[in-house]
């Protein structure tokens, strides 16, 4: 005949008992009534067939069994309670969630992130990164900053980082195929090209040899490399397979630690680059990411 399962309900009022010695007490503690408690103690004594407590004049004292069961069971309600005490930190804990590319997020914000969290550690950060950017303020208190130019923003757009581009190579390229003094000598180097629509919204290869009035033979692009991520632009041009444009504000960490050099003129767009669109209806988190989005760009260095 199989044994009945023991009640697990009474872990709590048990171990509550035994803390206070008291099943006035406990009952206090718990917001129950004192019969209620001596009610299940007694229920729990029966179905086990020991006795828990030792009655006493005043109030009860664990019996040699009791006290066995209660260092197992004050562990186990003692640990269910830290669990859910995390529980509810975590689902109470503030967070904030930023929108934007994954050039801006993997070269301009995470090398900056940890001081963000110092500045405020109590403040989760989810950042969502998209190709796909949309271009107005958001109703969902999210922070947004998206690439493009000033007339398709709206009056709250703060332009983050101005679009400033150079041709950006490794030292390695240089040695190989350089130098180029002569900005024409880019024309004629393997190019690495970040693919977009068209016309493209930044500058790309071929608008930036326009700017200097420079032509590149059709045959020159032989060899060339394509990529719809500009991470992959950058580490392409890391290793040493060609010329790529370098956006400042994204690349600068790599340009100081020489990983990447500059290897011909810097252009200016003022009125493109990357800007920040607080939401619609910002909140006090979305105003603390925000304001630090503002300063931060004033930090020459990530570090």
């Amino acid at each position: 005949m199989a044994e009945r399962p023991v009640d697990l309900g009474w872990l709590r009022i048990f171990v509550e008992v035994g803390r206070c010695g008291s099943l006035s007490a406990a009952a206090a503690s718990l917001v129950l009534t004192q019969p209620a408690v001596s009610y299940q103690i007694r229920r729990i004594e029966e179905q086990i067939g020991v006795a828990l407590f030792v009655r006493q004049h005043r109030g009860v004292a664990l019996s040699p069994e009791g006290r066995r069961l209660f260092e197992i069971v004050e562990k186990a309600v003692g640990g269910v309670d830290e669990v859910v005490r995390s529980f509810r930190a975590e689902a109470e804990r503030p967070a904030v969630r930023l929108r934007t590319d994954y050039a801006f997020s993997a070269l301009w914000l995470i090398p900056r992130m940890h001081r963000f969290r110092l500045a405020y550690p109590e403040l989760d950060i989810q950042i969502v990164a998209t190709q796909r950017q949309e271009r107005g303020q958001s109703d969902s208190g999210d922070v947004a900053v998206v690439f493009g130019a000033r007339h398709e923003f709206g009056p709250e757009a703060v332009l983050l980082l101005p679009e400033k581009v150079a041709p950006v190579c490794s030292q390695g390229f240089v040695d190989k195929y350089g130098p180029f003094d002569d900005p024409s000598r880019l024309a004629r180097a393997t190019l690495v090209h970040l693919d977009t629509d068209t016309p493209s919204p930044w500058f790309d290869w071929k608008s930036y040899f326009a700017e200097l009035g420079i032509s590149r033979d059709t045959y020159a692009g032989r060899g060339d490399l394509r990529f719809n991520t500009y991470s992959l632009v950058v580490q392409a041009a890391i290793g040493e397979q060609g010329l790529a444009l370098g956006w400042m504000g994204l690349v600068d960490q790599l340009l100081a630690g020489r990983m990447l050099v500059t290897a011909g003129p810097m252009l200016e767009a003022p009125d493109r680059g990357y800007w920040l669109l607080p939401p619609k209806s910002p909140g006090m988190h979305a105003g603390r990411l925000t304001e630090w989005l503002l300063t931060e760009p004033a930090v020459t260095s990530p570090d």
